[in-house]
């Protein structure tokens, strides 16, 4: 299976819910998963275990289509997004002088260490001053990587040159987490306190506050980084 017919199925979908397709993600993955499974019978893994080979597609299928979904309106804005993994698998000397700013402007500062580049799915920022505004971590459930994303948003805000970029988890929040703010599971209190805030993909209604909310709400937020 391949990253177009992920693409032409979210496609279809947006021709029935429109604005609510977002909403319509896990139901996608559900019947992509099924055209996964029949093109993995005729290539098996040595393991044999489709389940484990779907999880590694899902992930990065979510991610792409993430960024799919979010590429035109982030443009609008005059800003760009690309996929953090731009930075990990390219050699330094292959990258643009654009994105070596952007990598400069991301990276962290451990001291003695070295500087590293946090882990995150999405970078989104200014072509004009390579300034990173915001950085995205997506997956199905919150337990998959919340509390990774709450150390990389201490690290960030506690070096002075990336203190102003935000810290975003984008989640279908397949295992609820997120649905009610009180009484709070941990995956929704580290949300609510260690990061800037999560958006949901999903159905299901959650209780929204100042961070945890739809997805729909996403590029409104995003345009608030601009003044």
């Amino acid at each position: 299976m391949k990253f177009v017919d992920l693409v032409n199925l979210y496609e279809e979908k947006k021709k029935k819910y429109g604005v609510d397709t977002y909403k319509h993600i896990s139901e996608l993955l559900e019947e992509a998963k099924i055209l996964h499974k029949k093109d993995w019978e005729k290539h098996p893994t040595k393991k044999k275990d489709h389940e484990q080979s779907w999880k590694g597609f899902k992930g990065s299928a979510l991610e792409r289509l993430i960024l799919y979904v979010l590429e035109d309106a982030v443009q609008s804005l005059g800003l760009k997004i690309i996929s953090g993994k731009k930075f990990e698998r390219t050699y330094p000397k292959n990258l643009s002088l654009e994105l070596k700013q952007v990598k400069k402007n991301l990276a962290i500062d451990y001291g003695k260490f070295g500087f590293h580049l946090p882990d995150v799915d999405l970078v989104i920022y200014n072509p004009k001053d390579f300034n990173v505004l915001a950085v995205l971590s997506s997956k199905s459930t919150l337990r998959e990587r919340i509390a990774q994303t709450g150390y990389w948003n201490l690290k960030i805000k506690n070096d002075a040159l990336t203190k102003h970029v935000k810290v975003f988890f984008l989640t279908l929040d397949e295992d609820g987490t997120l649905t009610k703010q009180f009484p709070t599971k941990k995956g929704r209190a580290i949300v609510e306190i260690d990061t800037d805030g999560s958006y949901v993909l999903s159905k299901t209604k959650i209780e929204e506050s100042n961070k945890v909310k739809m997805f729909d709400k996403f590029i409104e937020d995003l345009k608030k980084l601009l003044n």
